[in-house]
């Protein structure tokens, strides 16, 4: 019998028509988890280097996390990975609700898809029962309409749907995929869906998923609910409100948005509005969004609420989560939250990634206000804010005139207009739109994640470290004495020490060596995250969260019957980051492409930054340029792939 996972993986050729169930090494659970970890190793085993985002080759896997359909809170991830059509890497986008527990309770751990169908089609998961089903008469609907008629095409409305809008048959980069209450977003892996099109997946189980030691795991489960209940009844007081909690950031909850909108950049991450959150927008605001939500909601077994039911004037209800409620306002220029709730069904019909999307409309502003665009370009278009980036978002989603281009992202478009364009590409990382920060002093952490992690987006590698130094020694000292989270004792000394001016201030502190040890240990805490499928608002996102390196072992032995302490799991998810990075250096990932964007920080130092990615580089058992070396590898049991980098001449011997 098999434990947390069940066993099987179901393998469709889109090309040939075939559909297969297949039996995993049971070895795979031990080596990498699952989730994220597994689906690496697939990758890495199948896809060439020369693979493409568009080439029949490229594989597309939909994934459950080893704990999703089990009792533990939050386990309800699915990772859906790919290359990606804007990096060119390796992309694992995420999202929540109940599809990843259903492909649970299905039998299957993940979904691997390979070539491309001749038609539009959906695929339908029923227990034992798999169908490649006609979908021409789903072509241009909305990805949330999607859902709704595939439902009522299979009579239950517990069947749950992950779908692609027009902007994914489009093969935008930045589409997204949506289901009920999440989406999977970052990447262009609705730009996949459609090159393969795939309309849909569909998904209705009623198997179970066993555990190795049942009561044990719910021992276990016990402790973590009752952090859960103390977190909830004790939020954070030395930091602003959304930090202060657990779960998923909960803007919907939140009406005090004055750090986001004076803290954040406006536009196409150009400027801040340092006095925006007057006593007039906070009453309008709070008004705005008090209407609008009709009740909170949660994803697949978890306590918390960070999703909302949306009912705006006569926009039809939808679900809404976290920074949505800004990016498309902050990005026009737009101070009024009702055009909010409009804009963001349309573009989550449409499926459209809302953290790339409104920067890349903001960019196309700036080169219209710039002259770089044209009247030609913007023929038709309103002048008013709100109609413009209307008029934009389904020019993109449709690839029409300007948003066929703008539809690329703006690294792409950028250089495809040209005329000086390329300088309105400020705010990307290997060529992916960044959270729109504008910051005066250089973050050492944030500069290394910013520059190192795979994910690539900021917003899923921050996390238990506090964004920026407490404003006294009694205050650090306050929030260090309870927190049990840390690996180790000394992090206390680090965070006590972090000043917010001073000698113990950015740029030069946390010192090279304290940030490496940070930001390592923070990505750890995203790679078991992303393994198991827990939501990172109850892990790696958050301060103080329920879940930790310290009772995760105990978790996994319960729910596995592996024998897993906190020093095998960190070589664990060591092996499937170090295999992942060198998935990526094989694709031409390396030294050079690790920067945060130019005008990220007012005040940039050139010198210590390439210190502290040597420092880092040094830390992870890398060599300058980035890649694993061969004591690294084989230390991983990754021998076979440090033969391969040799072979490809992407790592040489003797290189340090």
């Amino acid at each position: 019998m098999r434990y947390a996972e069940t066993g099987y993986n179901l393998e469709i050729d889109l090309t040939k028509g075939n559909i297969e169930r297949v039996e995993t090494d049971p070895k795979l659970m031990a080596l990498y988890l699952g989730g994220l970890g597994t689906s690496v190793k697939i990758h890495y085993d199948r896809v060439p280097p020369e693979t493409r985002a568009f080439d029949p080759e490229n594989l597309l896997i939909f994934s459950t996390g080893l704990l999703c359909g089990t009792p533990a809170f939050s386990a309800n991830r699915t990772l859906i990975s790919f290359i990606s059509p804007q990096t060119k890497l390796l992309a694992y986008p995420m999202m929540g609700g109940f599809w990843s527990a259903e492909l649970k309770y299905a039998g299957y751990d993940k979904v691997i898809v390979r070539g491309k169908s001749p038609e539009l089609i959906y695929i339908w998961i029923h227990n034992d029962e798999v169908e490649i089903r006609d979908a021409s008469h789903l072509k241009g609907k909305g990805a949330i309409e999607t859902q709704e008629l595939i439902r009522e095409e299979l009579n239950d409305p517990n069947v749950q749907v992950l779908a692609i809008g027009l902007a994914g048959e489009n093969k935008c980069f930045t589409a997204s995929i949506e289901q009920s209450r999440s989406s999977s977003s970052r990447g262009g892996g609705g730009a996949v869906l459609g090159d393969k099109r795939i309309k849909a997946v569909a998904v209705r189980g009623t198997k179970s998923v066993n555990l190795a030691h049942g009561a044990q795991f719910i021992d276990h489960m016990k402790k973590v609910t009752e952090y859960i209940n103390f977190r909830n009844e004790n939020p954070i007081p030395e930091v602003m409100p959304i930090l202060s909690g657990i779960g998923s950031p909960q803007m919907m909850k939140h009406v005090d948005e004055k750090w986001h909108t004076e803290s954040f950049a406006w536009g196409n991450a150009r400027k801040r509005r340092r006095d925006f959150w007057t006593k007039e927008v906070e009453d309008n605001w709070t008004k705005s969004q008090t209407d609008a939500i009709t009740r909170f909601i949660s994803c697949f077994n978890c306590p918390q609420q960070c999703g909302a039911l949306i009912s705006h004037d006569d926009v039809p209800n939808y679900m809404m989560k976290c920074f949505s409620k800004l990016t498309y306002a902050m990005a026009a220029y737009v101070d009024d939250l009702d055009f909010t709730w409009r804009i963001c069904k349309r573009a989550f019909e449409y499926g459209l990634d809302s953290f790339s999307t409104p920067q890349i409309l903001a960019f196309a502003v700036e080169l219209y206000d710039a002259g770089i665009l044209t009247d030609e370009h913007f023929k038709g278009c309103p002048r008013d804010n709100e109609g413009r980036f209307f008029w934009l978002l389904d020019r993109v989603a449709r690839r029409e005139g300007i948003g066929d281009i703008l539809a690329d992202g703006t690294y792409w478009a950028a250089r495809r207009i040209g005329n000086g364009a390329e300088a309105f590409d400020h705010n990307t990382t290997k060529k992916h739109e960044q959270m729109n920060i504008k910051l005066g002093m250089l973050d050492p952490l944030y500069y290394l994640m910013y520059a190192t992690n795979e994910k690539i987006s900021i917003t899923q590698i921050e996390g238990n470290w506090p964004q920026a130094a407490f404003p006294t020694k009694e205050m650090r000292e306050s929030f260090a004495a309870d927190w049990p989270q840390l690996p180790n004792e000394n992090f206390k000394q680090y965070f006590i020490d972090w000043e917010p001016r001073g000698e113990n201030s950015n740029p030069h502190y946390p010192t090279p060596q304290i940030a490496s040890e940070i930001v390592d240990w923070m990505e750890m805490l995203h790679n078991i995250d992303d393994a198991l499928g827990i939501c990172c608002g109850m892990g790696s996102f958050c301060l103080k969260p329920p879940y930790h390196i310290h009772n995760y072992p105990q978790l996994i032995s319960a729910a596995t019957g592996m024998d897993v302490d906190k020093e095998a799991l960190k070589k664990i998810v060591n092996r499937s980051r170090n295999l992942h990075r060198a998935f990526n250096n094989l694709r031409g990932m390396a030294r050079p492409d690790e920067k945060p964007p130019q005008d990220h920080w007012k005040h940039r130092f050139p010198e210590l930054e390439d210190d502290l990615l040597t420092h880092y580089y040094t830390f992870k058992g890398w060599n300058y340029d980035g890649v694993p070396t061969k004591e690294t590898l084989e230390y991983l049991d990754l021998t076979w792939v440090a033969k391969d980098l040799e072979e490809r001449g992407v790592l040489k011997d003797g290189q340090n």
